[in-house]
């Protein structure tokens, strides 16, 4: 019992993770002068004095997707879709973890003051971070085609499974759009890419609660208490009384 709430509570930290990493970029970037949420991308949040903020936010949603990650290879009767698809929730997690660490340079004329383009040079932490980002949107698109496959087996999945394919394809296809955008230094690139992750992470926590309802809930216990209830100690109305059997009432 204590193992299956372990893993139940494992699987609802992706129920969290982006829940809490969507509020707090919406919060914080519609709260940050200077900062144009349809034009900076999220990264830029890490920089700044408020920078702590979304640097935090990046380790603790890549902690609790990793989370969600063991709490899928910790499912009973998982097949290989789940060993597959836990592993890129795995890498999502992490890639996302690291790229809060490795923070992005300066660019777009965000912090105030800073030059409208980006540099020619850009730092090694800026280069690890943007390789971090496309592993972060390559790896859910790749873990829906995983778990499509897993809906196609499953009873009335079929519905499950146009959802996953649906998501991996438009997951895809936004990162290819923002990609150009992102080259082109597009007026709306911000806001393609917050699509993005709306996406991606609207589906991550479809598949947590999917999950979630899918295991057996630690109710038998109380399913059989309710069909047979337990006698009281104490005397009452709805107990039936044995008497003992004494010498007076022995047979014979």
């Amino acid at each position: 019992m204590r193992t299956r709430r372990l893993t139940r509570a494992l699987l609802a930290c992706g129920v969290a993770a982006p829940a809490l990493f969507i509020l707090v970029f919406l919060v914080d970037g519609a709260t940050r002068p200077g900062y144009e949420p349809t034009y900076h991308p999220v990264s830029a949040l890490s920089l700044g004095d408020r920078g702590w903020l979304q640097i935090a936010n990046f380790v603790l949603t890549g902690l609790l997707l990793l989370a969600f990650g063991v709490g899928i290879r910790r499912r009973s009767h998982t097949g290989p879709a789940e060993k597959w698809g836990s592993l890129a929730i795995a890498v999502f997690g992490l890639s996302l973890l690291l790229s809060g660490t490795f923070v992005m340079d300066p660019m777009g004329g965000y912090p105030p003051g800073t030059a409208p383009g980006g540099g020619t040079d850009p730092s090694w932490h800026h280069v690890l971070h943007d390789n971090l980002g496309l592993l972060v949107f390559l790896s859910v698109p790749l873990a829906c085609l995983v778990f499509a496959r897993r809906s196609l087996g499953r009873p009335g999945g079929r519905g499950w499974a146009a959802y996953d394919l649906l998501t991996g394809v438009a997951g895809l296809g936004l990162l290819v759009v923002f990609g150009m955008a992102w080259e082109t230094d597009h007026p709306f690139k911000g806001l393609i890419q917050r699509a993005m992750i709306l996406v991606d992470w609207a589906w991550v926590t479809a598949l947590a609660l999917r999950l979630l309802t899918e295991m057996p809930h630690d109710g038998h216990r109380a399913r059989f208490e309710r069909e047979y209830p337990v006698v009281p100690d104490h005397p009452g109305p709805d107990r039936l009384e044995i008497p003992e059997v004494g010498p007076s009432t022995r047979l014979g």
